[in-house]
C-alpha cells in the first residue's frame, strides 16, 4: 500500500502495522559499528551478562528507526517530504537481540504548513512492542506531508 496524503489523515486515527520485525545480532552489530557506538553494552557478550539485563541489549537509535520503519508503508510511503522533528522518545524496556517487534501509530494532530502551499503538517505518534506485548519504544513524529493535489 502506498503512503496517505495530508488530506486522508485524520486526528485519532490508528494503523496498526501488520509487518513486523525479528531483530538479529547482525543488526545490532552492524547499526553499532555503522554509527560509531562502541559500547560495551551493545557489542560484549561478557560484559553485558555482568549488568542488570544480563545480556546485550539492542542499540536505542536502531530501534527508534525499526520503529518508525514498521510503520512506513501504512502511513507515509512515497507521500512524505521530510521529518521535521523527534519528539518525547522513549523505551520503556530494553529490546533484546531476537525480540520481534511490530508497531501502532496514532495520528496526533495535523495542520496546513505556513510554508508550503503543496503540503501539511501532521504529528504521528509510534509506539513499538515485543513479542511479549510489552512497550519498548515510543516517539512523536512531525513529519512534512505531500498534499494530493501536488503537482
Amino acid at each position: 500500500m502506498a503512503g496517505l496524503y495530508f488530506e486522508q489523515f485524520e486526528v485519532g486515527q490508528r494503523f496498526e502495522h501488520l509487518v513486523r520485525r525479528t531483530v538479529t545480532e547482525t543488526d545490532n552489530l552492524l547499526f553499532s559499528a555503522l554509527t560509531m557506538n562502541p559500547a560495551a553494552l551493545h557489542l560484549d557478550a561478557e560484559y553485558a551478562r555482568g549488568t542488570q539485563f544480563g545480556e546485550r541489549i539492542v542499540n536505542s537509535v536502531f530501534t527508534l528507526g525499526l520503529l518508525v520503519g514498521l510503520s512506513v508503508y501504512d502511513t507515509t510511503y512515497g507521500t512524505t517530504v521530510g521529518n521535521l522533528g523527534w519528539e518525547e522518545v522513549r523505551f520503556p524496556r530494553p529490546v533484546l537481540i531476537g525480540d520481534t517487534l511490530h508497531a501502532v501509530t496514532t495520528v496526533v494532530s495535523k495542520r496546513e504548513s505556513q510554508s508550503r502551499k503543496d503540503a501539511g503538517v501532521v504529528v504521528f505518534e509510534h509506539r513499538a512492542f515485543n513479542q511479549r506485548a510489552e512497550e519498548v519504544a515510543s516517539c512523536r513524529r512531525v513529519a512534512l506531508m505531500l498534499k494530493r493535489s501536488a503537482p
